[in-house]
């Protein structure tokens, strides 16, 4: 796991080339997600954990980890690095 710090610093890193061609097919990507889906993702794309996700969206700690398993599967991913840069590369994190 990364701290969210680093997270960042990775996201910012990867943002540099390709905006739109990455914007678009990031887009495409999370179409799919409910909007409580979206909320968490976009909370994952700016560095939460998942004590921070449950108390800014008014859930406990474990209902967070199913919404972020449940994320991985729908977006066929293997770690929340991987959504928060979806999400960045959408263009989510604001």
């Amino acid at each position: 796991m990364l701290s969210p710090a680093v997270t960042r610093k990775l996201i910012a890193h990867v943002a540099e080339a390709g905006v739109d061609v990455r914007r678009e097919r990031a887009r495409a990507q999370l179409a799919g997600l409910s909007e409580r889906e979206r909320e968490v993702a976009v909370a994952l794309g700016r560095g939460r954990s998942n004590a921070e996700i449950g108390a800014e969206l008014f859930m406990s700690v474990a209902t967070v980890k199913a919404h972020v398993s449940r994320l991985l599967v729908k977006l066929e991913l293997n770690n929340r690095v991987q959504v928060a840069l979806l999400v960045h590369d959408a263009g989510w994190t604001g």
